[in-house]
């Protein structure tokens, strides 16, 4: 039995050659696979204990059973058939490495991309030369996903799915979008004139980032907003639009780096706790819900960006007295002024 020999020397060549993989492996998968095609169409016992020789110079192809030739009479055709399923498979396995390969130099870049599937779940992207995976965990919760998409996404990793074939991740949540992003809009960052030093988010909804110049003269905040906030709008934009953006003078002091933090609620003092990273922070009344922001996200990133535990204490000009959790994840008093 002989599979056709300008056709099976022709697909091995090109599988071993033009794709770097090695021709003994090729054979190896091509004879598994006729051992489990025997298994099925001709043996009864599952059981069976059969060996494959492909002969890679001629492409012949016989099964044996205790030293002795079973090969079944037309069996060529399957053998034929599978090995030329094997070499294609071998073919798409070596082209997605080959992709892989590519996109593996620009992990922590951002990529184009189009949302070609969308199950509910997990969103398949079309980012030029190859398919990406954006999962759940790497959406953002209020953005409205649809087929034919068009996304600003960050390469995030490369990893092996279940078939050790590679996979690339990409992210629509990732802080480091966000800096990318800030980088395409921002020549001082690129020029290292402005340095980030800390990015924040509730993606989709809000994000703080914490800015500082390296070089007299230039002002972090004022180059990332951009003239009539056209720079940091462009970020806003490419994210969906709704998802707003605080950036923040960095302070070495963590006084005034704190009051910063919680903008834009004016603050009316505060105590740090240098040793249990917390800080208390004071505000008016009228200031809290600002200080807070809704559902507590406000003081949640502003504790995130600063590294401290915030406590926001609120205080009325005259009779001070306790009010209602605002969120539960902070803490919110109130007392009165100190004379």
């Amino acid at each position: 039995m002989t599979v056709i020999k300008s056709e099976f020397s022709l697909a091995l060549n090109q599988v071993a050659v033009e794709r770097g993989i090695s021709a003994d492996d090729v054979i190896s998968s091509i004879e598994q696979s006729i051992v489990a095609a025997y298994k099925k169409e001709y043996s009864k016992d599952e059981e069976e204990e059969v060996k494959v020789t492909v002969n890679k110079d001629t492409g012949e192809a016989k099964i044996f059973k205790d030293d002795k030739d079973i090969t079944p009479p037309g069996f060529g055709r399957i053998a034929a058939q599978t090995a030329k399923q094997v070499i294609l498979q071998k073919i798409r396995e070596a082209e997605k490495k080959t992709v892989a390969s590519h996109y593996m130099s620009q992990i922590g870049t951002l990529v184009k991309g189009r949302i070609i599937r969308y199950d509910g779940y997990n969103a398949s992207v079309d980012i030029g030369k190859a398919e990406a995976v954006l999962p759940k965990e790497e959406m953002m919760s209020n953005y409205k996903y649809q087929v034919n998409d068009n996304l600003i996404v960050y390469l995030k990793e490369i990893v092996n799915d279940k078939f050790d074939n590679p996979k690339i991740v990409v992210s629509h949540s990732h802080p480091k979008l966000i800096e990318e992003l800030f980088k395409r809009e921002v020549p001082e960052i690129v020029s290292g004139a402005i340095e980030i030093k800390k990015i924040v988010r509730e993606p989709g909804e809000r994000a703080k980032i914490a800015v500082t110049s390296t070089q007299s003269g230039v002002d972090p905040v004022g180059a990332c907003v951009g003239q009539k906030g056209v720079r940091v709008q462009t970020v806003i934009d490419e994210l969906g639009g709704a998802e707003k953006i605080d950036i923040i003078q960095w302070n070495k002091d963590n006084k005034l780096f704190l009051i910063a933090a919680l903008s834009p609620a004016k603050i009316t003092s505060v105590e740090i706790d240098e040793a249990g990273k917390r800080a208390k922070v004071t505000v008016e009344e009228k200031e809290a819900p600002l200080a807070i922001g809704r559902g507590g996200i406000n003081v949640n990133l502003a504790s995130r960006l600063t590294g401290f535990e915030i406590d926001i204490v609120q205080i009325k000009s005259e009779e001070a007295t306790i009010t209602p959790e605002a969120t539960p994840e902070k803490k919110v008093e109130e007392e009165k002024p100190k004379a």
